[in-house]
C-alpha cells in the first residue's frame, strides 16, 4: 500500500478557495526568480494575509496557531530563554503556567525537534514545551517589541517616576513607552492571578486598583493621581472608546492573546469627582464554555440537571446575583445539547463567549433591538432552542414562554434569590399561573463558592453550633476545615470557587401546586418531599467533603435558619 503524499501548500490554498490555479502560477514563476518561500511570496503579492495562511498550516498539520499583534508578553516565560538564544532558535516563549510546568513557545517549525530539545535544555527537563506556529514576520517583530523592555510592574512604575509629562499621541499606537507597557503588565498580572474584573478607581491624590478575585475585591497597587489621565487614555484607545469624551459613560471591548488562548475584557467607564472610574470584566475564552461533567456538581444537580435538559420543550430558568457563573453553567448546557441536528439561537447582552454552530446575537439599544423583539425574530429562524440572556419584564416573559409553548426549548436567566422565589417574581412581571403551569421545565438557582487552599487548610472538629448548622449529631466523629492562608494563595486561604446549585425541577405534583398559586414555601416543601436539595443543603455537603469552610457558605447563603430548627 503506497503511502499517502503530503498536501502542498499551493493545492491546500487552492482547495479552501482561498487563492485562485493563476495566482498559485504567478507565485510558482515569482518564487522561482527571488528564492524565497512559497508563503512569503503568496503575502508579499497581496493573494493571501500571514494570519489566514499561519491559521490553515496550523490546522492541516494539526497544530496550535497563534497571532502574536495583540498578545501580552510574559516576563516570566521571557526570562527563561534570552534574546539573543531565541533568535538563534527562531523561538519565542510566549507564556508559562506555573501550576502546569508548561511553557509556551512560538516558533516558525513546530517540527523541529532539534530546538524543542535546545529549548528544553534550557529551561529544564522538567518543564514542558508546548510549540505554537507563528509566521516569520511575526516572529521577528516580537523578537523586537518583547526583548529588551522593562516588562514587571514594579520596574515599569519605577521609568515612569523620570515622565513629567506623557503625550497622549505616543499612547494611541503599538508602541513601547513605559505607560503603555504598565497597562498589558496590569492586564497580564490580572489575568495570571485568576481575577474576573479590574477596577481603576481615582481618589483625590491617588489611583486605586483592585481586582475581584474568587468573588473578592483585592487592593493590588495605588499609583499616585497624575499617571490615570494617560492611562485612561491608552484603555479608551485599546478599548475602542472616544478618548475626547469624558463626562458620559462609555462601554467597549479589548481582545488580547496570553500564550495560546485568546482573552477579552469588556471595558467601562464612568465619569466620578476625581476622574473616570473604569472596570474590566475578563472573559477568559478558554475557561468560558466548561463541558458539563467538568462542572464539579454533586450527583443529585448533575442528575437532576440531565432530566431537565431531556425535555423537548419547555423552559428553563438560571437564577442568581451578577457573578454567580449563570452564563457558564447555560453555555455548559447547550454545548451539551450542541450537535448537527438541532439549531441553537441566542439573544444576549452582550454576547460573551463564541460557540461553534450557535447562531449568537446581541441586543442592539442603537437599532431599537430588546430581548422581546429580538425574540420575535428568532422564531422566524426555526430554532430548536433558544437562549434568551435575561428576563427582565413582563413582554419579554410573554415572548419566552410563548416560545416554550410552540414547542421549543427555551433557557434564560432571572435575578431572584432562590429557585422557589422565581414564581413570585414571574407573577410581579405579569406571568399569570396558567402560562407558567406545564411550561416551566424547571428552575436552577446558582451561587459560586471559594474552594479551600489545598495546600493550607486546617482541620478541626466542629462545636457544638457547627453540628448543629450541619446536621450532625453529637458524638459523631467528624473533621472539617478552615482557611490558614499560604503563598499559594496569596494569603487568603482560598484558590478557586465551584458552584452549588438547588435544581428545582417541576414535576406534574410541583406543576398543581403552582397551578394553584401555592406560596413559595410550599412549593419548596412539596419539593423537598421529593427530594429537592437547597443552596445550604448542597452548601454543607461540600464543607464535609473538605472543599470549603463554613465561614465562606456562611457568606454565601443563609444558615441562621439551621439554627432555628429544632
Amino acid at each position: 500500500m503506497s503511502e499517502k503524499k503530503p498536501i502542498r501548500l499551493g493545492d491546500l490554498l487552492i482547495d479552501e478557495n482561498i487563492i485562485t490555479p493563476d495566482q498559485l502560477k504567478i507565485a510558482l514563476i515569482e518564487q522561482k526568480s527571488t528564492g524565497e518561500q512559497l508563503g512569503k511570496v503568496l503575502v508579499s503579492l497581496g493573494f493571501v494575509n500571514e494570519d489566514t495562511l499561519r491559521d490553515l498550516l496550523g490546522e492541516s498539520l494539526g497544530q496550535q496557531s497563534v497571532s502574536l499583534k495583540n498578545h501580552l508578553p510574559d516576563p516570566v516565560a521571557l526570562k527563561m530563554i534570552d534574546q539573543e538564544q531565541a533568535r538563534q532558535l527562531k523561538a519565542l516563549p510566549i507564556s508559562f503556567d506555573e501550576d502546569k510546568k508548561q511553557l509556551a513557545v512560538a516558533m516558525i517549525d513546530t517540527f523541529n525537534i532539534v530546538v524543542i530539545d535546545r529549548i528544553s535544555q534550557l529551561v529544564g527537563a522538567d518543564i514542558d514545551i508546548e510549540p505554537v506556529l507563528v509566521s516569520e514576520t511575526e516572529l521577528e517583530y516580537a523578537l523586537d517589541q518583547f526583548y529588551g523592555f522593562e516588562l514587571s510592574i514594579d520596574g515599569i512604575l519605577n521609568e515612569l517616576e523620570g515622565y513629567d509629562s506623557i503625550d497622549q499621541e505616543q499612547l494611541q499606537g503599538e508602541t513601547s513607552h513605559p505607560l503603555v507597557r504598565l497597562i498589558d503588565a496590569l492586564l497580564l498580572d490580572a489575568v495570571k492571578k485568576g481575577a474576573s474584573d479590574i477596577h481603576f478607581e481615582p481618589e483625590a491624590k491617588y489611583l486605586r486598583i483592585r481586582y475581584r478575585i474568587d468573588g473578592v475585591l483585592r487592593q493590588i497597587r495605588s499609583l499616585h493621581h497624575k499617571f490615570w489621565s494617560a492611562m485612561v487614555v491608552r484603555l479608551k484607545v485599546m478599548s475602542g472608546m472616544d478618548i475626547t469624551e469624558t463626562r458620559l459613560p462609555q462601554d467597549g471591548r479589548i481582545g488580547l492573546t496570553l500564550g495560546t488562548h485568546e482573552i477579552d475584557f469588556r471595558v467601562a467607564s464612568q465619569p466620578t469627582v476625581y476622574g473616570e472610574n473604569v472596570v474590566l470584566r475578563i472573559l477568559d475564552r478558554k475557561k468560558g464554555i466548561v463541558p458539563l461533567d467538568k462542572l464539579q456538581l454533586s450527583d443529585y444537580a448533575f442528575a437532576q440537571l440531565q432530566l431537565m435538559m431531556a425535555r423537548p420543550e419547555g423552559i428553563i430558568i438560571m437564577t442568581g446575583p451578577t457573578g454567580s457563573g449563570k452564563t457558564t453553567t447555560l453555555y455548559s448546557m447547550l454545548n451539551h445539547l450542541n450537535d448537527e441536528s438541532v439549531n441553537i439561537m441566542t439573544l444576549e447582552d452582550p454576547v460573551e463567549y463564541p460557540m461553534i454552530m450557535v447562531r449568537q446575537s446581541s441586543i442592539n439599544s442603537a437599532l431599537k433591538m430588546d430581548f422581546a423583539g429580538g425574540i420575535r425574530s428568532l422564531m422566524r429562524q426555526d430554532p430548536d432552542i433558544i437562549l434568551i440572556g435575561e428576563v427582565r419584564d413582563g413582554e419579554t416573559a410573554t415572548m419566552a414562554f410563548r416560545a416554550a409553548m410552540t414547542g421549543h426549548k427555551v433557557f434564560t436567566t432571572l435575578h431572584t434569590n432562590s429557585a422557589v422565589a422565581s414564581f413570585t417574581r414571574l407573577r410581579d412581571i405579569g406571568v399569570q399561573d396558567g402560562i407558567m403551569t406545564g411550561n416551566i421545565i424547571g428552575i436552577v438557582a446558582q451561587r459560586l463558592v471559594r474552594r479551600l487552599c489545598e495546600h493550607c487548610k486546617q482541620a478541626y472538629e466542629p462545636g457544638d453550633v457547627e453540628r448543629k448548622l450541619l446536621g450532625v449529631e453529637a458524638g459523631k466523629a467528624v473533621t472539617i476545615f478552615s482557611a490558614a492562608g499560604c503563598e499559594h494563595c496569596y494569603q487568603t486561604g482560598y484558590k478557586g470557587r465551584f458552584a452549588i446549585m438547588e435544581v428545582l425541577r417541576v414535576d406534574a405534583e410541583i406543576d398543581n401546586h403552582i397551578a394553584h398559586s401555592a406560596t413559595p414555601y410550599e412549593i419548596e416543601q412539596k419539593a423537598q418531599q421529593n427530594g429537592f436539595r437547597t443552596l445550604a443543603d448542597e452548601g454543607i455537603v461540600k464543607i464535609l467533603e473538605g472543599m470549603t469552610s463554613i465561614d465562606e457558605l456562611s457568606r454565601i447563603v443563609d444558615l441562621t435558619r439551621y439554627l432555628n430548627d429544632d
